[in-house]
């Protein structure tokens, strides 16, 4: 099977990139939260053992990683507006996975719109495509891989008085790898619990005590959530980290952080059209993280420019070569009510009794309430779990006295964490403050 990763080929939308065993791990965590029709995790059993059952290419699944990309730089910038000056953390692929689940209960206008709001066009691509292909993508992602943990999926909580089709059923548990469990919402505090406990279980006790102020009135609970654990190719050297370095939140206002430093040969690029500089990371196996570095003032302008031709771009422009690389050692979560921002960018209906979703139940009144999404980055030299301090690596004197480009993350910066197989943007994010988690 072809791979690609992200940006080093330039037949594809991203490419194969330069990678090398690693020993330094990297937490992520996201859960959605769909609150009425709520969007979060799927069950999946301990060891599951996930084959994915595809043509060796899947051009849809393709296609779709440009799509996605888009939805996710149009969502990133509602984000700005919603939460403006601020940090900003979400899964994109996540989201998309979660709405295109859903899409699966709905028909006429009520689907329409929500396809349309991720970037799909039903005269350009069939709906069996679109299940299709983010079949594969979830499979893809799910399926086990040495040194590095993912697992992304749904799980449906939905008021015991409806009764949900059994085509759907089979439809997002085959699909979507989708969970459905009928739940007492009448007793707020044990449906509150129930579905706590499971997202907590999901995350490996990382999400605790996720939903609050769960009402009486809640129809259904759908919880979507991504679980993501890698190791750098290069680890950080612990004894090389600052502690206490300024950086740069406005023009007014400094915090200090610990900074890790490292000199490696990375892949990077000076883009002159969006005044910015990029930096490619890679973990050991099958992802990689893009730090970019807006020039003083210009964050807006990068904002407003990235698309899914912004990373082809890149895919052909980066260069490999030393750096000296200073990046902050930081924890970072947001919080956000997906339900406005899905209502402004096109999905109306499903939020009000016009809300059509007779594939899912052929019960009344049906509709999504509230919306709300909470994802958490850890980054570091080493995870929170315990492992060997990675050792230290001494450069020999010709690479001491040479002068390598400095790239100094002490300002407001955008990180995007990518899976190479699937050309999947698992995070997208804006540190402005990185002691604010």
């Amino acid at each position: 099977m072809e791979r690609f990763c992200f940006l080093r080929d330039a037949s594809g939308f991203f490419g194969m990139c330069y990678y090398h065993p690693s020993k330094m791990p990297l937490f992520l965590y996201l859960v959605l939260l769909v609150l009425g029709l709520h969007c979060a995790p799927p069950n999946s059993s301990e060891g599951k053992v996930t084959t994915c059952h595809f043509p060796q290419q899947n051009a849809t699944l393709y296609k779709m990683s440009s799509i996605n990309a888009d939805f996710a730089f149009n969502l990133y910038r509602r984000f700005t507006v919603e939460t403006p000056d601020r940090n900003i953390f979400f899964s994109p692929v996540s989201i998309s996975a979660a709405l295109a689940m859903l899409s699966t209960g709905t028909s006429s206008r009520t689907q329409t719109q929500i396809l349309e709001s991720l970037g799909f066009n039903l005269t350009d691509t069939s709906m069996a495509e679109i299940q299709q292909g983010f079949q594969h993508l979830i499979c893809s992602l799910n399926f086990p891989k040495k040194e590095l943990e993912l697992y992304m999926g749904n799980a449906l909580f939905i008021g015991k008085q409806l009764k949900p089709s059994p085509k759907f059923l089979d439809d997002v548990k085959n699909l979507y790898e989708t969970e459905v469990f009928s739940t007492n919402f009448s007793n707020v505090s044990a449906a509150q619990q129930a579905i706590n406990s499971h997202v907590e279980k999901q995350t490996k006790g990382k999400i605790v005590g996720l939903i609050q102020g769960l009402k009486q009135n809640t129809i259904m609970v759908l919880v979507n959530y991504i679980y993501f654990k890698a190791q750098w190719a290069n680890p950080f050297d612990p004894f090389k980290t600052q502690e206490d370095s300024s950086f740069l939140v406005d023009n007014t206002t400094r915090v200090q952080v610990p900074m890790m430093h490292q000199m490696e040969q990375y892949y990077h690029l000076v883009d002159t059209e969006l005044n910015c500089t990029v930096l490619q990371m890679d973990y050991s196996k099958n992802a990689l993280a893009l730090f970019v570095l807006p020039k003083e003032g210009q964050m807006k302008w990068v904002e407003g420019a990235m698309s899914s031709k912004t990373l082809k771009k890149w895919n052909r422009l980066l260069q490999k070569g030393w750096i000296d690389f200073f990046v902050p050692k930081f924890s970072i979560s947001a919080t956000y009510d997906l339900g406005a921002i899905l209502l402004k960018m096109g999905i109306q209906d499903a939020f009000t009794d016009n809300g059509d979703f007779p594939e899912l139940t052929e019960d009344n009144g049906l509709k999504l309430s509230k919306a709300a999404h909470k994802a958490v980055l850890h980054i570091g030299e080493k995870g929170t779990e315990a492992v060997a301090v990675p050792e230290v690596r001494f450069l020999d004197q010709a690479k001491i006295t040479l002068l390598h480009p400095i790239i100094q993350l002490d300002r407001s910066f955008l990180l995007l964490i990518l899976e190479k197989n699937t050309r999947s943007i698992l995070f997208l994010g804006k540190v402005v403050d990185p002691t604010k988690v």
